[in-house]
């Protein structure tokens, strides 16, 4: 069978400690035996290693952050599509996916697929509105509350014992044992991530993870689900095994269905030592440890791919439990030319 040509624009090439998806997500769908790619990278950085990974990307340009506005944002993009004809786009980033969402029918108009959740979906799992998501769909949460400013962090105590989590909107996490602890973990977040920021009840167990795809429909297409084995101090995962884990898999099924939800997720889940399990966040995209899935026969962004084109697929059947991941730094070596030409030309 011919394979299909396809140029795929992928965001997220931040491989560092703190790793985007993008590289695991290129790395997954370059094994397809459907497609004959092209890989067009979008970076808001010069020194994202994705940029200089060999094999990876076909042709990088740096896009404005989304804080610059989308309409700069969106005219970047159909400048390069004039050039590149991209057909399929797969953002990676929590801070970028609402403008991407928002400006669906615009880039479907100048011929670039996306699969992403719609705006409604998006918007009820934030963190702030969890406690309602978890009513409404039948699920437990911890109990939340968004704050604002240092005369918030004085009430806490009226809603929380501690210790208690502080969130950002987009990211990080830390757990706070006192109110000066919470001070300090809300002025990094909010100067980071702007606000709200989020506090939570602390639920003690175990945190495991699942990845999933939904079509949109209300089926599950595909879901994973892991055990970190070993977490950064920035609270990433640089190792985990997939789990013989049904009732995980119900769980993800069963938001999935509820939701209709569209596109990849990630669920971040604590099982407590009574194996309940509480919906600690709901991440609307594909995590970096996707290339997991594809390691255990699942592979979710090429399902998401043809997702985007409008296919019909059925759902994974199986997968193999007890894979393992363990990720690793490498040093590349990199002429100082292309740096220099990704950041005067923008392009390289």
């Amino acid at each position: 069978m011919s394979k299909i040509k396809l140029t795929l624009a992928v965001t997220g090439l931040n491989n560092t400690d703190n790793p985007g998806p993008g590289i695991p997500v290129i790395r997954a769908i370059r094994e397809s035996e459907d497609f004959d790619l092209r890989i067009i990278g979008f970076a808001y950085e010069t020194l994202e290693p994705g940029i200089y990974m060999e094999n990876m990307v076909d042709k990088t340009y740096i896009i404005p952050y989304p804080s610059e506005g989308a309409e700069a944002l969106i005219q970047r993009i159909e400048y390069i599509n004039s050039i590149e004809n991209i057909d399929v786009l797969i953002p990676n980033f929590d801070a970028e996916l609402f403008t991407f969402m928002k400006a669906e029918e615009k880039l479907k108009a100048i011929g670039i697929h996306t699969f992403l959740p719609t705006i409604e979906q998006f918007e009820e799992r934030q963190k702030s509105n969890l406690p309602d998501f978890g009513k409404k769909y039948n699920v437990k949460v911890p109990e939340s509350k968004s704050i604002l400013n240092h005369g918030d962090i004085k009430k806490i105590r009226e809603d929380f014992e501690y210790p208690v989590m502080v969130k950002g909107k987009f990211y990080d996490a830390w757990v706070a044992y006192n109110e000066e602890q919470v001070k300090i973990h809300f002025n990094k977040i909010s100067a980071k991530w702007g606000l709200p920021v989020i506090i939570q009840e602390f639920v003690k167990g175990a945190e495991v993870n699942v990845v999933a795809l939904g079509d949109g429909k209300g089926n599950t297409i595909g879901a994973v689900p892991m055990r970190k084995q070993y977490i950064t101090d920035k609270g990433k995962a640089w190792g985990g095994i997939t789990l013989d884990a049904p009732k995980m898999l119900e769980l993800t099924k069963h938001i999935i269905q509820s939701t209709k939800w569209k596109g990849g997720m990630e669920l971040e889940l604590i099982r407590t030592s009574k194996n309940e399990f509480y919906v600690i966040e709901i991440n609307p995209r594909i995590p970096a440890w996707v290339y997991l899935a594809v390691g255990a026969g699942q592979n979710l962004p090429e399902a998401l791919v043809k997702l985007a084109l409008g296919q019909e697929l059925k759902p994974f059947s199986k997968y193999d439990v007890g894979k393992m991941f363990v990720r690793y730094s490498y040093d590349m070596i990199v002429d100082l030319k292309k740096f220099e030409e990704i950041s005067t030309k923008g392009e390289i």
